[in-house]
């Protein structure tokens, strides 16, 4: 392996198909490295599971990852991030990249307003599970303690993005009740904190108005793990035949009706070879906690 370049793949992980955005942003960011992604559809969704059960799903596709070759691995899952991110830094030999702290960065970079950076206000939107474990206010108040956060629990925001309504009446209706108390509150930025939420970003946008600036956790994740590979000189050197794409592979756990067109929306192009994994016929993963 040269020492400026690694051509393993990257790994990501979702417990759905919304880790596709992040997937998006991948491409875009590092063109020529290759991903490998596990979405969990057979048992989607985390937002209403218990650390424990989310915890122990992201150790055994982490697994499943890792046996795959990877080189990095972006939890693509707000909630697994919220649950499992640093038990999976302790239990992997490679690094693991999270959508929480990038996001976080992200929101607290630039002026603050009234120049006061103990002042600002930051809004945060994502699962229940996930604004309920605070990992987003955590993060925030670790880099700026003065910091007020206001978040918010938009459940119904996945399946309407899911049934293709992003510009349905009844959506924009949920939107403005559920960012009614973000936007009283005058945030400065507001966190996506779900990678379905980018495909409802413009009508987000819509509703917060021209001085709230968005922060999509999935892109900010995909920029700090393209950070992450050039620092340690791990990035895949460029295929010699121009025009040539890399050999991306995603797996599922099952295979919804709606996959097709639900994982084009997420990606924005044609999807790479997909398998799915039968649990019942192939061990892919392993039942036992490490100790």
């Amino acid at each position: 392996m040269n020492a400026t370049h690694d051509p393993r793949p990257i790994g990501v992980f979702d417990s759905g198909l919304g880790g596709l955005t992040a997937v998006r942003e991948l491409f875009r960011a590092l063109p020529d490295e290759r991903v490998i992604y596990f979405g969990d559809t057979a048992r989607v969704p985390y937002g209403s599971k218990s650390r424990e059960t989310v915890t122990r799903f992201s150790l055994e596709i982490a697994r499943f990852l890792t046996r795959q070759d990877i080189k990095v691995l972006l939890v693509a899952c707000n909630t697994a991030s919220s649950y499992a991110l640093d038990t999976l830094a302790r239990h992997l030999d490679v690094p693991v990249v999270g959508v929480i702290e990038p996001p976080v960065r992200a929101a607290l970079a630039g002026p603050a307003s009234g120049g006061d950076p103990g002042a600002r206000r930051v809004g945060v939107i994502g699962t229940q599970a996930t604004v309920s474990s605070g990992a987003y206010a955590q993060a925030i108040g670790g880099l700026a303690p003065g910091a007020k956060v206001t978040s918010c629990a938009c459940p119904l925001f996945v399946p309407l993005i899911e049934e293709g309504w992003v510009e349905h009446p009844v959506m924009r209706s949920v939107a403005e009740e559920y960012l009614a108390d973000l936007r009283a509150e005058g945030v400065e930025s507001l966190i996506l904190g779900c990678t379905h939420y980018p495909l409802v970003a413009p009508l987000i946008a819509r509703i917060m108005g021209p001085g709230v600036r968005l922060v999509d956790s999935g892109a900010e994740a995909a920029k700090a793990t393209a950070a992450l590979l050039r620092e340690r000189g791990a990035l895949a050197a460029a295929d010699p035949v121009a025009g040539r794409e890399p050999r991306h592979h995603f797996y599922l756990s099952d295979e919804r009706l709606s996959f097709a067109r639900v994982a084009r929306a997420f990606l924005g192009r044609e999807l790479p070879p997909t398998t799915i994994v039968d649990q019942t016929d192939l061990p892919w993963y392993e039942r036992t906690l490490p100790h």
